[in-house]
């Protein structure tokens, strides 16, 4: 044996020792966060699988069923009010070509009277509330209920709108920052550094990498809310895949595949995301690991037997019939 490895191997396994002790017992280096709230239930766009998503009528539908989180994306408009709409274009809403931002609050049109619903191909929702609403409305109406508010695009006046409004409101701890983008989500933190994070993309991949180097128990780990989707459903659903067209498709240059046609596309497979220890880990540092979108009870099923604190679903009221019935509460209970 080189004198090199004589040295290496007890070290590496010195390491590997010490990041399986302490992926299993973290508060021995971190200490414990307690949640300020726990998120069983979220409703994707409010609930977007029962009723015209992210209307009034969808979050009443959905705070019916008890749910702990409302799911939100955020545009703003021509003349600087903060709505709830998860696309700038509103052409596949309500059948206007125009982007939030090109028209006055009053001036927006009303959803489609039935959208599809984007996890669940093939299903409609459909409701008599088809008006586009301010997240002011939903902080007054909801004044105590946690939300996730997610910033899509690089909109800084926006990030500065939704921070005001927190703090208006007095929900610095209960309004989640949420964005794909590391960058975005920068600028969120700087704008109300009160308000919880959660996981960009290329933080968690991070995370996975570190749990699979050891470094995982070693970092700081600043994110609340680890927002994860099943890979299981990939697939399955298909995550808009968009091709460049020759002519332009309703003015923007390129279209959507049809939802029901399935292609195949490389995805981390279920063991390497759906760890047991790794969302213990997690849990045990404070950061709540939440699945998204799952809308069908063997999805509800996979994600709480690997230990997630919660579901995030387009169907408030088929979770809750889960939760209330079969899942880890009614379980222990």
């Amino acid at each position: 044996m080189s004198l090199s490895l004589y040295y290496a191997l007890p070290a590496l396994g010195s390491y590997a020792m010490l990041s399986i002790f302490f992926l299993r017992w973290p508060h021995l280096l971190h200490t414990p966060r307690a949640p300020t709230f726990r998120v069983r239930l979220a409703a994707h766009r409010g609930g977007s699988g029962e009723l015209l998503e992210s209307t009034m009528e969808a979050m009443e539908n959905s705070m019916a069923q008890r749910s702990d989180l409302l799911e939100l994306d955020c545009q703003l408009t021509r003349d600087k009010v903060v709505v709830v709409s998860h696309d700038e274009n509103l052409y596949r809403q309500s059948g206007l070509n125009r982007d939030v931002g090109s028209l006055d609050f009053e001036d927006l049109p009303l959803y489609k009277e039935e959208l599809e619903v984007y996890f669940s191909p093939g299903h409609f929702a459909h409701g008599s509330d088809r008006r586009m609403v301010r997240l002011e409305d939903l902080f007054q109406r909801f004044p105590r209920t946690p939300m996730s508010v997610e910033i899509k695009g690089n909109n800084e006046e926006l990030i500065r709108e939704i921070a005001g409004l927190v703090r208006r409101y007095d929900r610095n701890e209960i309004t989640i920052w949420a964005s794909e983008n590391r960058s975005v989500m920068k600028k969120c933190k700087a704008a109300n550094p009160e308000m919880p994070l959660s996981f960009t993309i290329s933080r968690g991949f991070w995370v996975l990498l570190s749990y699979y180097l050891g470094l995982l128990p070693f970092i700081p780990i600043p994110e609340k809310f680890f927002f994860c989707f099943l890979p299981n459903i990939i697939n399955r659903n298909l995550f808009p895949i968009f091709l460049l067209l020759p002519e332009p498709a309703v003015g923007c240059g390129f279209e959507m595949v049809p939802s029901h046609h399935h292609l195949p596309c490389p995805h981390p497979t279920p063991r390497l995301i759906m760890r047991k220890s790794l969302i213990r880990h997690l849990e045990e540092r404070g950061v709540q690991v939440v699945f998204w979108c799952l809308n069908e009870e063997s999805d509800f099923e996979a994600a709480f037997s690997v230990g997630a604190t919660g579901v995030m679903t387009d169907y408030p009221t088929a979770l809750r019939h889960y939760l209330d019935n079969r899942g880890p509460a009614a379980q222990t209970s």
